[in-house]
């Protein structure tokens, strides 16, 4: 009876093993997209656009200062740089997967199909960070632009109301909520609530403006460079993370955040008239394009100001206000921010419901996620639960914490997604690939040593509130999503 129980036992765990681990196949992922029926509207530019939209925000107006103030002096433009490096060899991944795989969902349809349903849970949860806390961090630096545009009319909004009550340590502050950071959130929410033809008209016509703006700052500020602003390019190191070129790279590690975006073009791939031709060019051509903009802006705000004057809530404007003959420009500067970072946090709310959507089609996660709109043809509940989440995020938490949560999370989705270039070569190699990369371990390998080298940097503390999101992840995952995997129990 002791040796039948044992081999009942070994059995059980061998089917929860095989459960855990059970892979989608590619042509499964792509045979189950055609039953979403989402509106095909977006061809390459519009895919460009979107990228470009997530992408040019954060970074060029918030990340760009506080990294150079606080970590990596003139040098922030190698930081950028060297995560533009890392962000293409995860962009050529990105590329080989979306065109073989050319289905919503992004890292985790991709992990799915590698390395199985636990991982694909794993990083689903972590895609959670890359989009949702990602769209809530946005949205806290839109607070403060929007104050200071604020300030040229004599308005002033009471402390409690534009900040958060939790500080980077999750320590109390006094203060209520960032209730502008959570309006312009609920804003965009209804806008993707009526239908991603419209949210893409209008992120199309927020990234030409703000690019504009961006390269008319550039175009201005030359003038101004004094080249003693950057000397010394690499300031002598401080201690850990502070400068030299241990700073360099933690700058780098922050920087990251603000090339988040350019895979968010993946999971629009249902909405995409050619996906196996237009992914590829959408996720690279707006990397290059941001990769130009991100140098030359750092170039232009590190020449005008020193660089220890750029750790402002709005450095851009600090760095234009410190030449009076720019006074016109400040507003235009504001203008710009506030576009810009509207724009990224409408792309990450179109995003991070589809990724829902996808996980609830694979049974993990409740079937409301699935519900499409009859009249506007998207995920209409996920999109209003998925907004208030977000909202939510950002009226409570700072800045420090949303950001660095959010450079983790995805660090370690573009990981996952290089190793799974790898394994479907050994596991798939007859399949059909209209985009290949050439080079494929060395370039695969690369981005996965560049991801784990920019994780290395972030603090103990920042680890430990990754350790606690990544618990609470797998405690839905075990308590819902096993019970009712649509894969697992076909196994």
């Amino acid at each position: 009876m002791q040796g039948a129980g044992t081999t009942a036992g070994a059995r059980q765990e061998s089917r929860m093993f095989k459960r855990l681990f059970a892979t989608k196949h590619p042509h499964a992922v792509t045979g189950d997209a055609n039953q979403l029926q989402l509106h095909r509207t977006l061809g390459p530019w519009g895919l460009t656009a979107l990228g470009i939209g997530a992408v040019i925000g954060g970074g060029i107006f918030v990340i760009t200062g506080q990294a150079a103030a606080e970590h990596a002096g003139p040098a922030i433009m190698l930081s950028f740089v060297l995560a533009a490096i890392c962000c293409t060899f995860c962009a050529l991944a990105y590329a080989e997967f979306a065109a073989m795989v050319p289905v919503s969902g992004s890292a985790y349809t991709y992990t799915y199909a590698t390395l199985g349903e636990l991982a694909a849970w794993f990083i689903g949860w972590m895609l959670v960070l890359e989009y949702g806390v990602s769209a809530s961090a946005v949205a806290v630096s839109w607070t403060g632009y929007f104050l200071s545009l604020l300030d040229h009319f004599g308005v002033h909004l009471p402390a409690a109301l534009v900040n958060a009550p939790l500080d980077a340590k999750l320590q109390p502050t006094g203060a209520i909520a960032n209730l502008p950071a959570a309006g312009i959130v609920l804003l965009l929410t209804w806008l993707c609530y009526v239908g991603i033809r419209k949210s893409s008209a209008m992120n199309m016509a927020m990234v030409l403006l703000k690019s504009g703006l961006i390269v008319l700052v550039i175009l201005a500020g030359w003038k101004y460079i004094d080249p003693a602003n950057w000397h010394p390019f690499i300031p002598a190191n401080q201690g850990p993370g502070k400068f030299g070129w241990e700073g360099v790279l933690r700058g780098a590690a922050m920087v990251f955040f603000a090339y988040i975006g350019f895979e968010a073009v993946s999971v629009a791939a249902q909405e995409s008239h050619k996906p196996q031709r237009d992914l590829p060019i959408g996720m690279l051509l707006s990397l290059a394009i941001c990769t130009v903009l991100y140098i030359a802006m750092a170039a232009v705000m590190t020449g005008m100001i020193s660089y220890t004057q750029l750790g402002t809530a709005e450095p851009v404007v600090t760095a234009v206000a410190a030449h009076p003959q720019l006074g016109w420009l400040r507003v235009v500067v504001e203008i710009g921010a506030l576009i810009g970072l509207s724009s990224v946090v409408l792309v990450m709310i179109i995003g991070q419901p589809r990724i829902f959507m996808i996980m609830a089609r694979d049974g993990l996660l409740p079937p409301v996620f699935t519900k499409i709109h009859p009249e506007y043809r998207t995920p209409h509940i996920n999109t209003v639960i998925t907004g208030i989440g977000i909202a939510a995020l950002a009226a409570v938490f700072p800045l420090d914490v949303l950001g660095e949560l959010t450079s983790m999370g995805t660090l370690i989705a573009f990981a996952a997604v290089c190793a799974g270039v790898l394994v479907l070569r050994r596991t798939q190699p007859d399949l059909p690939r209209p985009f290949r990369i050439r080079f494929a371990w060395p370039v695969c390998i690369a981005g996965i040593l560049s991801c784990l080298a920019l994780l290395s940097t972030m603090t103990a503390h920042n680890w430990m509130l990754m350790v606690i999101w990544t618990a609470f992840g797998f405690l839905i995952y075990f308590l819902y999503g096993y019970r009712h995997s649509l894969v697992g129990a076909a196994r």
